[in-house]
């Protein structure tokens, strides 16, 4: 028989978050199990700074577990989940960032530190590094006249960084799982990140060729198939968001393109979950509530719908860890759920 020492998180979460914000939390995780138990699988959109906030702590892990199968991220998720792996020790946290000068941020600039709220991108140790390798793919698939969907660069250079290069614990990088399982990944607006710059400035000089990387157009015609594919068997596939923006956007419009653009028979997602601490506003996509994507066919009446207004470095480890322990105790997890009346 489990007991609450074997599964810490999950028993925390039933005994102590009843109402508000700690509820949704509850009722997403639980729903997200039964999700997982019913046969479907679980895509996740990733915005914010979560890579630099570390929360491949957790969600490499949860790869590994097969607690999601596809992730939608910015270019700057993508990127500073290498950047931790290779530079983790070069980092300087800054807690007490709020209440830094315009002169105190110009000394981090002058050490080459991009500060991101509470902590920092070192240059040489990161942008630099991860430059010098992948450039000359960059290169040679220029020379090829080879074309690639942005991720997969990262894929193969994550793939191929020799553990020397490991300054960070590779079992914490959430792209090295991901490359590993080769995941379906989704870099919505990868032209807005570091490296999207980096690699601009390649085309620029001539040295690189545009064309070298596929488009926005053409991950959205790669996802058409990865979702029909994901979402075959069992209870579908859900949806998963940390933030709003293009990462949560721009996936989430596969359904009501298969089912409008290309009449496709296409089931919609079995679930929806976003965090966000994004106040509901007028035309914000953060801020739309749930209830807004039935009407553009993205979510129906009938999909288990969450929202929980808080801070996903908080949250999310929290419900990642607790289905870990789930998937690692379904039975006890299962007896702790039936005594708590879930």
């Amino acid at each position: 028989m489990a007991t609450p020492t074997t599964l810490p998180t999950l028993a925390f979460v039933l005994r102590n978050y009843k109402n508000f914000n700690s509820r949704a939390l509850r009722d997403a995780l639980l729903a997200y199990r039964r999700h997982l138990d019913a046969g479907g699988k679980m895509f996740w959109a990733m915005a914010g700074a979560m890579s630099s906030a570390q929360l491949g702590i957790t969600l490499a892990p949860a790869i590994r577990a097969g607690l999601l199968h596809g992730l939608s991220v910015t270019g700057a998720n993508l990127e500073e989940s290498l950047f931790r792996l290779v530079a983790h020790h070069s980092y300087r946290d800054f807690p007490d960032y709020r209440y830094f000068t315009k002169e105190d941020d110009e000394r981090i600039r002058q050490q080459e530190l991009r500060r991101v709220t509470d902590t920092s991108i070192p240059e040489d140790q990161a942008f630099r590094v991860v430059e010098h390798h992948i450039v000359p793919m960059w290169k040679r698939a220029s020379e090829r006249g080879e074309r690639r969907l942005w991720h997969e660069y990262f894929y193969e250079l994550v793939l191929s960084l020799p553990p020397s290069l490991h300054d960070g614990k590779p079992e914490e990088c959430w792209l090295l799982a991901a490359a590993r399982a080769n995941l379906p990944l989704v870099v919505p607006g990868f032209e807005d990140s570091t490296f999207g710059n980096i690699f601009a400035s390649y085309v620029k000089t001539g040295e690189c060729e545009a064309a070298i990387v596929k488009s926005g157009i053409e991950y959205m015609v790669a996802f058409y198939d990865q979702y029909q594919e994901l979402s075959a068997a069992g209870s579908g596939v859900g949806f998963f968001q940390i933030g709003g923006g293009i990462a949560g956007d721009f996936p989430i419009c596969v359904v009501p393109s298969l089912k409008h653009d290309l009449k496709q028979h296409v089931r919609p997602w079995g679930y929806f979950c976003q965090i966000s601490d994004s106040t509901t506003s007028y035309g914000s996509y953060s801020g739309a509530t749930p209830n807004e994507k039935i009407t553009w066919d993205k979510l129906t009446k009938d999909t288990p719908m969450f929202v929980i207004e808080s801070d996903a470095t908080i949250v999310v480890p929290i419900i990642l860890q607790a289905l870990l322990e789930s998937q690692a105790d379904p039975a006890g997890a299962a007896a702790l759920i039936a005594d708590a009346g879930l």
